[in-house]
């Protein structure tokens, strides 16, 4: 079956409803999401939205914290508009009905790691639950949206690969879940807000269905990629052999909570001049440092210094979570350990987000827009999707649509249901553990050879799999978890020294000299460092 779009967005967090929101003034949006439309990684995002909110905080401090943090990686221009655009961008969130925490009648402003100043602005610590509430409401309201749950795009669908005149994205084919049938989406404008692709990783803080399925559809198309060997790992998730991974947000440490060993001494002090408020990557090599240096299992975050009565109030939501496995963080140290956060490369798009195919454009996570550069600067992620989720929408002319024409619909040749789901299992649970061990906080040369070899390996087992059996996605999402995964070693063999959330022990030290630009990749030419700006 054909469906025909005007606009299609893949995609339901912040950046995508947020492009949907202003892009339903003009046009037709169709929106598809492989789960509920509340199932994205802005839902579980706890920390906050950095912007300048304040009079005693400015965009050049923001700006200069940001290029820090970015390791020299971040392209400034960017930097420079995301940041100045951010406060309207709040204000709009409001009006839409997002609530965010008061004090005194003004915004609650916090401070994490890597900023110079409180300007992240928050609600409790839920603040991405109350985004995405605020963006779905309206969202739901508004009859030019439409938003179809439970389907999953497989593939991007690139013209001239199908014999069409030129080379451009036409739309997808995408996944109706409850039924099983695929489906011919034709769009005018094809919009990417996959989000990220945390589950690359055996420990991640991230949802499930972040499985890196933009960056490889966009990948397979033939889109530029770039900065995928930047993975950034969050410090503090808590660690306990009950609980699926759940993050401890950066805003602990922001309100005075200090990392220590076992034996209650402090440790952050020995690793950076900012202790325990230094950038992410900082801090989660120290915690590895610290476990391998100790065999511990883990390290602890104490909050037990302060007051019990605010740190309850503060961060309802974690303290909750905690108590139902025996830790009250108001009385004793959560034990925490990294896990893989935040994507920092994706798919490459300028400032109206246009990425290197015609009729394809992304926002949010799945990109590489230049503003994080080598590291993302706590808070500016959820920034960065409405930023830019306003700017595409406007940038979008229909002079820059393209049209679709005859589309080949779906074809599932030879292949029948699957009767060996453990082979998707079985290489799901390899590939991860191996990411994790090789390609994880602290890499080599030999780590990364030996995960280039396994990856070869499993991404030929996928592939005669995926052609000879109907699809479904679990499927998929292991196809893309592979790619993404051969992306990332790709990227991060290319780059020979260490730098932001890239760490080597076979090149330790900074070369501006020839790593001093972002890697690039795309399919048929290999991962390579781009020349000088």
């Amino acid at each position: 079956m054909r469906v025909d779009c005007e606009i299609l967005v893949i995609g339901s967090g912040v950046a995508g409803l947020s492009f949907a929101l202003e892009a339903a003034k003009k046009a037709k949006v169709t929106m598809v999401t492989k789960r509920a439309r509340t199932e994205a990684a802005t839902n579980y995002a706890q920390g906050g939205i950095a912007a300048v909110l304040s009079p005693e905080d400015s965009f050049e401090a923001h700006i200069k914290d940001t290029l820090a943090t970015g390791g020299g990686l971040s392209h400034e221009d960017v930097v420079q508009l995301v940041i100045e655009e951010g406060p309207g961008r709040i204000r709009h969130l409001m009006e839409l009905g997002a609530e965010f925490s008061r004090k005194e009648g003004n915004l609650d402003l916090t401070r994490e790691g890597g900023h110079s100043a409180r300007r992240v602005v928050h609600a409790g610590d839920i603040t991405g639950r109350e985004v995405q509430r605020a963006l779905v409401a309206a969202a739901d309201a508004n009859p030019n949206i439409t938003i179809l749950e439970d389907h999953m795009a497989v593939d991007l669908i690139e013209q001239s690969r199908f014999g069409g005149p030129r080379r451009q994205v036409v739309g997808a084919y995408v996944l109706e879940e409850p039924t099983g049938e695929v489906h011919t989406y034709s769009a005018r404008a094809t919009v990417l807000a996959a989000g990220g692709a945390g589950k690359v990783y055996l420990y991640t803080s991230n949802p499930d269905v972040a499985t890196g399925d933009g960056v490889a559809m966009a990948y397979r198309a033939g889109a530029q990629i770039a900065n995928m060997e930047f993975f950034q790992f969050h410090p503090t998730s808590l660690y306990h052999v009950d609980s699926k991974t759940f993050l401890i947000s950066e805003a602990l440490r922001g309100e005075g909570g200090v990392l220590k060993r076992r034996d209650g001494t402090a440790f952050m002090q020995d690793h950076h001049e900012m202790k325990d408020l230094a950038p992410r990557d900082v801090v989660a090599r120290a915690i590895d440092y610290e476990m391998k240096k100790s065999g511990e299992e883990h390290v602890f975050l104490d909050m037990s210094h302060l007051d019990s009565e605010f740190v309850a109030n503060r961060f309802p939501n974690i303290h909750g979570y905690c108590m139902k496995f025996g830790v009250d963080m108001t009385k004793q140290p959560i034990p925490v350990v990294p896990a893989a956060h935040y994507m920092c490369g994706g798919v490459v798009v300028d400032k109206q987000g246009s990425t290197s195919l015609p009729g394809l454009w992304a926002i949010g996570e799945v990109t590489c827009s230049g503003l994080h550069g080598a590291n993302r600067l706590a808070s500016n992620s959820l920034l960065e999707g409405l930023v830019y989720g306003n700017r595409v929408a406007h940038a979008l002319e229909e002079g820059q649509w393209v049209t679709p024409g005859e589309l080949p619909e779906w074809n599932t040749g030879s292949a029948v249901p699957s009767d060996e789901a453990v082979v998707v299992s079985q290489n799901w649970d390899e590939l991860r553990r191996f990411m994790w061990n090789y390609v994880g906080i602290v890499r080599s040369d030999k780590r990364l050879k030996r995960a280039a070899r396994r990856i070869a390996l499993l991404k030929e087992e996928i592939r005669e799999y995926y052609w000879a059996h109907l699809v479904n996605r679990d499927m998929l999402e292991l196809r893309n978890i592979a790619d993404v995964a051969d992306l990332i070693v790709q990227c991060a063999m290319a780059r020979h020294e260490s730098r932001g959330l890239h760490y080597t022990l076979d090149h330790p030290e900074v070369d501006n000299e020839r790593c001093g630009n972002d890697t690039i990749v795309e399919r048929g030419v290999p991962a390579h460092i781009r020349g000088k700006r």
